[in-house]
């Protein structure tokens, strides 16, 4: 069904209709960056006390101890702000590299995005050519000994498609700052992104407290390029509307990978070293793919220089001041 929904996606944008048609509230707005969610102000509970059990305390799927960096459960009071109902596709990334000269993602020069803008250029090539590129750049999956020019074309359009909406990748923490700041908005805190995935309840998941496979993309889809068109998955959006919270890619955040006030776990990994992820992410395979990966609560950091294939991120900004007053 996954796979079927994005077909139906490519057809439609090859008639020139609006793309990602078929996924309910995802259009023109998703792919530009500019569908944003009202987070009302007031307090919420940030973190958890959870206790491993038996297995967890084996280690099993993470490198450091379970729950232990999000301890204490704790009560966060923030302003209104607006969050970015999408991750940030590449569509939307390529417009700030286009605009401002900025450094692609390495991958856009192996897997042919980089030549969305070029596709007039690309429309002069003879067929020969047009062949070699839709083989070896584009890695069109089709017989194309027997495609004509207008099918050359077509497949490659088709394949400028699928990347468009898609959640960028391959982007350092300072790449996404980069970005936030080109679009006037910048990256979402750390208690900003649990608030949004949580809700007013302070959901343990996106979606309540129950944990459902299949709900986001966290593991062993099937998508071509690993990762979903963003808001394919209509099950994983939180209270508030913001959607692969729990999945698809991992997340920059603002800050710094540090201890919450009162914590009882000590790291040598805290301090101003490593950025702080937040999100499951379709390339936590095996152990990684485990459902306390999808908890709203839990942590994950990297160097800010890192840069991996399920790692991308959505941005933030304050709310007007006309509407930044407490709420529920």
């Amino acid at each position: 069904m996954k796979k079927a929904c994005v077909v139906t996606v490519l057809r439609r944008r090859l008639l020139g209709v609006s793309l990602l048609a078929c996924v309910p509230g995802v259009l023109s707005a998703a792919q530009t960056g500019d569908d944003m969610a009202m987070i009302p102000a007031g307090a919420f509970t940030m973190g958890s006390d959870r206790v491993a059990n038996q297995d967890e305390k084996a280690g099993v799927g993470t490198n450091k101890p379970w729950y232990l960096d999000e301890h204490p459960a704790h009560k966060v009071d923030l302003p209104a702000f607006l969050i970015d109902r999408h991750e940030i596709t590449s569509a939307a990334y390529m417009r700030f590299v286009t605009a401002t000269g900025y450094t692609p993602p390495l991958p856009w020069m192996q897997n042919g995005y980089l030549l969305s803008s070029r596709r007039a250029e690309m429309a002069q090539l003879d067929v020969e050519r047009l062949r070699r590129l839709a083989v070896k750049t584009f890695k069109v999956d089709a017989d194309t000994r027997v495609m004509n020019k207008a099918q050359l074309l077509a497949a490659i359009e088709t394949r400028l498609a699928e990347i468009d909406v898609e959640p960028v990748t391959n982007v350092s923490w300072r790449d996404a700052e980069a970005y936030c700041a080109w679009a006037g908005k910048r990256l979402p805190t750390e208690a900003e992104w649990e608030k949004a995935a949580r809700g007013r309840e302070g959901f343990e998941f996106p979606w309540g407290n129950q944990w459902t496979a299949g709900r986001s993309n966290a593991g062993g889809e099937m998508w071509n390029d690993g990762v979903a068109p963003v808001g394919a998955y209509p099950s994983d959006k939180s209270p508030y509307g913001v959607f692969d919270m729990a999945g698809n890619v991992s997340e920059w955040v603002q800050d710094w990978y540090q201890p919450y006030p009162g914590g009882d776990y000590h790291s040598e990994d805290f301090g101003e070293k490593y950025k702080v992820l937040r999100g499951a992410a379709w390339g936590r395979e095996g152990h990684y793919a485990m459902h306390q990966f999808q908890r709203a609560a839990y942590r994950f950091n990297l160097q800010p220089e890192a840069t991996l294939d399920d790692v991308g991120f959505r941005c933030a900004k304050d709310a007007p001041a006309k509407v930044a007053q407490p709420g529920k």
